[in-house]
């Protein structure tokens, strides 16, 4: 394996699946971060594996996953990009091979799953992180900041949405035709993303309320669920996710003592990946004037009311510190632990959403 603390030679990334996920997020990504570099691809179709060979053509192409493993001295991570219900055995299989490990959210389909990935990881000493890359979105960063800076005061709700309008289920999409037991549904897929950035800023939650409705003919699992954790604090944290909504809340509404904080639209990253941008493009991250979010404060019995420019996203940071961890330089972006944490919640939630009623979080 190549030398961890050789900051001339790249680390060797091997990206586990070449779906939307390893093609569009995942490689450019990896492929835009100085010191890392994308040496192996595992495409299981000839479409695919055609369509790596064309993307990039120096990688080494492999058609199983085992093909991989056979080979893992040759590399120093891997990006595990598979549907959910092979998070957990491959990257198990992958750290006993030898490889560090980013799995993509949620890092697995239950916490005894997540629970023996970090047994693995201690024991292995590889290490292991989860991609939870809208911890760098614009929105949320700006979000983040204004709480920070005491703007708003002392932060009472903040509200998060992610809603989209998909009123026939994508065909033949593993993620809306598997159960929730298998790793589908909405709130193992936008859901964690909103939960993960709920528990950055605020911790543990030390109560969940949960509704789960699936609205549409066909699919197994929640496509339109209703979110609420209760903090030490006193913070409540609202959460939509749905792909039946016609028109769409606001993506952030955060109300504190001195003020509030309102955002429309959504972070550009994800639709500049979709076009083919990288963070080597000029503007990457940048949101247009006309989604920034709106202040109201109360000063002096004045209210005051404007625009705030909208921080730049920056999902390749997640790469940068997953860089810097295995070169022994920091700790890995989002730990394994935190996705348990995440895990437990939405586990919470069902539980909350079966019983139709609140739940305490374990301390466990």
């Amino acid at each position: 394996m190549s030398s961890q603390n050789d900051d001339q030679k790249p680390l060797k990334v091997a990206v586990v699946g070449y779906g939307l996920g390893g093609r569009v997020f995942h490689c450019p990504l990896v492929k835009s971060t100085r010191g890392l570099k994308v040496a192996g691809i595992v495409a299981r179709s000839q479409e695919k594996k055609s369509q790596a060979n064309a993307d990039l053509p120096s990688a080494e192409i492999f058609r199983t996953f085992d093909e991989l493993l056979d080979k893992a001295k040759n590399f120093d991570m891997a990006v595990i990009t598979t549907p959910n219900t092979e998070h957990a055995p491959q990257a198990i299989a992958a750290m006993k091979a030898g490889l560090h490990v980013v799995v993509d959210k949620p890092v697995a389909i239950n916490s005894a799953e997540c629970k023996e990935m970090i047994e693995v990881s201690n024991q292995s000493g590889r290490l292991l992180s989860v991609f939870q890359n809208r911890r760098w979105d614009s929105d949320f960063l700006t979000v983040k900041k204004l709480i920070e800076s005491g703007a708003l005061g002392n932060i009472t709700r903040l509200e998060s949405r992610f809603e989209r309008w998909r009123p026939q289920p994508k065909s033949g999409s593993w993620r809306e035709t598997s159960a929730a037991e298998d790793g589908g549904g909405l709130l193992f897929d936008l859901g964690s993303h909103a939960i993960d950035q709920a528990t950055f800023l605020f911790g543990k939650p030390k109560e969940v309320y949960a509704e789960m409705d699936i609205r549409r003919e066909g699919i197994k699992s929640d496509d339109d669920s209703f979110v609420s954790l209760t903090f030490e604090n006193g913070v409540r944290v609202h959460i939509w996710v749905s792909l039946v909504s016609a028109t769409a809340g606001p993506r952030f509404r955060v109300l504190g003592s001195k003020g509030s904080f309102t955002k429309q639209g959504i972070d550009p990253q994800e639709e500049a990946l979709r076009n083919g941008k990288t963070p080597l493009d000029p503007d990457w991250g940048k949101e247009p004037e006309s989604i920034w979010g709106s202040i109201c404060q109360y000063k002096d019995g004045l209210h005051i009311e404007g625009k705030v420019e909208s921080a730049l996203g920056a999902h390749q940071k997640f790469y940068e510190l997953m860089r810097d961890a295995v070169r022994g330089l920091g700790p890995v972006p989002v730990s394994a632990d935190e996705a348990l944490q995440t895990m437990q919640i939405i586990e919470t939630a069902r539980a909350s959403a079966q019983r139709k009623q609140s739940l305490a979080m374990s301390h466990s």
